[in-house]
This record gives C-alpha cells, structure tokens and sequence, in this order.
C-alpha cells in the first residue's frame, strides 16, 4: 500500500501548467500575472489637486490662521507682506483674501496661469494652475465665488498629486508571479494597459461511468441513481480554479469510452474520470484506455479513497484520474490528490490548504495504517482563541458515505496513520475547506 505523500508526490511531478496567453484586464482578475508589467508613462502624468478647494501659492497664505499681534502698538505697524487681510482683530487668527480668477474641473485642456495673490477654485484631479503649487481645502474657506476667504495656511506641496507621485516610467506596475486582484486590475488600467500576460486555468475535463447512473434530468428507475459526482466534482475543479468541461456520462463499453476521454485529453490539462473502483470494474476501464497510457489502480493509505487510479494518458501524457464512485470518497480523494494539482498549474507558491492545529471536543476514531481525511466542524473558542473540532456523523469516524455531512463540513480533520483514537481534549491537525457565506 502506497503512503498518502508518496501518491501525492508521484501525481505532483505530472502537474501541467498551460502556456502563458494574453487577455483582457477585465478576465485577468484571480489569474497569476506571467510578465512584468513595466510603466512607460508616469502616473499621474500631470500635477493635479488631490482634494476640492482652491489652488494657490503657498506664500500667498502663509499669514493664514496665524495670530495677528496682540500688542496694539505691534498691530498698527504690522506689516502683511502685500497680503489682503480681512476681519483683522488684535490676537485672533488672520484671514487672507485672494480673488478667484477661475475654475478647473478634472480632464480641463485648456491651462489656467495664476499670477501673484490669486486662487483658482479646483476639483479633486484637476490639472494645477501654472505657478500654483499648493491646494487649500474647501473646508479651510468660506467658499467664496469671487474672492475666497483662507482661514488657514498651507506648504508647497500641500493637497497636490505630483507627476509620477504614484508610478514613474520604468517602474513595474504589476509582477510576475503576483495574483492580479482588483487593485492590480486598476493599476493595470491606470497605466494604459489593456491586456496582459498570465498563467490561464487549466482545462479539466469531468466524466462518469457507471451503468447505474443517470442524469439529473431524468426519473432514475430500478436500480439507479443520480449522477452527483460529474457535478459536485466539477464544483470542486472550479473552486480550485480550473476551467471545467463537465462531459457528464460516458458509456461503459470500451471503444466508446476511449472514444470520449481521448477527445478530452486534447482538449485538457487534467482529467477526471469517476466511478468502479476496485474489482473488476476499474481493471476494465484500465483495459479500454491502455492504448492511451498506463492507468494505474493503486491502493493508497488513505480513507475515504483508499483505492483509486492515476496515470498519465495520450500524446501529451495528460494527468488522468480515476475516483471512486462513492461521492463522499470520490470528492475527498478530489481534495487530497486532484486540488493540488490544479493550483500548482495555476502557479500558486502553496497548492495545499491551510492546515492549522486544533484540539477535539470529542473522541475521533480512524483506521489502523490509514491517513484519515475525516469530515469536521471547526469552530473557535470565544475567550481563549483556541480552535475546537468535532467530527461529524454518529460514529466517531463519521460515515464515509453520507454526503450531507461534507456538506456541513467545514474543515477535514487529518489523523495520522498511526493514530487509530483520539480522545477529547487532544490536539490534531485540521485543514480548511472553502469558507461558505
């Protein structure tokens, strides 16, 4: 029997990472950007207000908000510097004049020129006046129309987005090996970039087999059942973020069924095929596909999923899965095994969950010389912050075959293959699934 790391690294080294492509900003965002984006322009690409109020020279109010002299021989002799006060009293704060001689709104063309002692009203990202080199809020003035009183002083620089404050020419916008997120998508767009390298999803195709089976669309009759695993598997493919083609039943006889996996390992980086593993069943599938590749039916030490096929099938020796047919199974063995696969074609540095520590609330039973993905609930103590787990079902080990209790599961619960009880209190392992809600 193979060990779960041993299995895990042997379908690992057959990662697959299609070729790099080039798309628009708007489908890049959750995608591994495959280049460096460098800026040619600077950004922003003129001075600009970073705030609504009025542009000016910073001399001009620098006596703003400053105490006038209390002294009233000081105050009759107090000299302004050319600056028009208003309101002056002895010892309360100054307030400078100016008139207004204009108005820019972002995306204005025409340049506005300040001379000496003037203010020109500015919205948030318009284009500065020549000379001004500061901006005074709005909420520092009376809002005046045609002359504005400053009730406080600003520096040069003040409320101003230089050229090239944000990005200059030559800098990187965006790195290779970074996830492009919203932010990213902005900056991309604040650039001029419209399209950009990255690493695609790979292509993963999802097939059942089973004479049992039938689709969701139909009444099954004696003897059968739903389809779930096309589904709930293709689900999980795209939570991983793979772009899935859910082919749904294929028939059991030979031709046909090579037939339908050949024409999806052209068209795929990875394959799933679920459903008759163990026995006669899955060495029959193995036969019907041994003219594309070796698929090999291993028993691993895992449970759920301690028996299922890997092999690398067609030309392009495409990663092919075979999983049991039980739902349960076949989705946990899709988590251990196929997940991390797809995220390392994605490009992701940690293709695993997260697995954190926790101490049960309960006693945990699992399977002598088998690694237990065993179905939990994680919670978090309110006062101390530790985190708490119990499995799910009736029995300690829960019931590998009810799929409601994945369906409630937040976390799997990985017990060590020599670790056949855990009792309350004790500390294991626990890896999250994706968060709902």
């Amino acid at each position: 029997m193979r060990s779960v790391e041993d299995h895990l690294t042997l379908v690992t080294a057959a990662a697959v990472a299609p070729r790099p492509v080039r798309v628009a900003i708007s489908e890049a965002q959750g995608l591994m950007c495959a280049e460096e984006v460098v800026t040619e322009r600077p950004m922003p690409g003129f001075d600009q207000a970073a705030i609504d109020g009025y542009a000016v020279r910073a001399v001009d109010v620098a006596l703003a908000g400053a105490s006038a002299p209390s002294d009233p021989d000081e105050f009759e002799e107090f000299d302004a510097g050319g600056a028009e006060l208003v309101d002056l009293e002895p010892g309360e704060p100054m307030i400078v004049s100016l008139p207004v001689v204009g108005e820019v709104a972002p995306g204005a063309r025409t340049p506005t020129r300040l001379q000496p002692r003037q203010a020109v009203r500015v919205e948030t990202g318009a284009p500065m006046p020549t000379l001004a080199d500061a901006v005074v809020p709005l909420r520092w003035t009376d809002g005046g129309e045609q002359k504005v009183k400053v009730g406080h002083g600003v520096d040069s620089g003040d409320y101003v987005r230089r050229v090239g404050d944000d990005v200059q020419p030559g800098d990187v916008a965006v790195r290779a090996g970074s996830i492009i997120g919203p932010a990213q998508v902005g900056l991309l767009a604040a650039v001029g970039q419209s399209r950009v390298l990255v690493h695609p999803k790979p292509r993963l195709s999802v097939i059942s087999v089973g004479s049992e089976l039938v689709d969701i669309d139909r009444t099954p009759g004696p003897g059968q059942i739903y389809d779930v695993n096309s589904y709930s598997l293709a689900a999980a493919a795209r939570d991983a973020g793979a772009d899935v083609n859910r082919v749904g039943l294929a028939e059991r006889e030979s031709s046909r069924l090579r037939e339908v996996v050949e024409a999806q390992l052209i068209r795929s980086e990875i394959v799933v095929i679920c459903g008759a593993v163990g026995g006669t069943a899955s060495r029959a599938i193995a036969d019907a596909l041994a003219d594309l590749g070796d698929l090999e039916i291993a028993r691993v030490a895992m449970h759920p999923g301690s028996v299922q096929g890997f092999g690398r099938l067609g030309r392009d020796e495409v990663p092919t899965f075979l999983l049991p047919a039980n739902p349960v199974s076949a989705l946990v063995t899709f988590e251990v095994m196929v997940r991390p696969l797809i995220r390392i074609a994605l490009g992701k540095r940690q293709p695993m969950r997260r697995v954190i520590t926790a101490r049960t609330i309960g006693p945990i039973a699992s399977v002598a010389g088998r690694k237990g993905y065993l179905r939990g609930q994680l919670m978090r103590d309110e006062k101390s912050g530790e985190y708490l787990v119990q499995v799910l079902g009736a029995s300690p080990t829960g019931s590998s075959h009810l799929l409601a209790e994945l369906a409630d599961a937040n976390c799997l619960i990985i017990v060590e293959p020599d670790v056949e009880e855990l009792g309350t209190g004790d500390e294991v392992e626990v890896a999250f699934l994706a968060q709902r809600g």
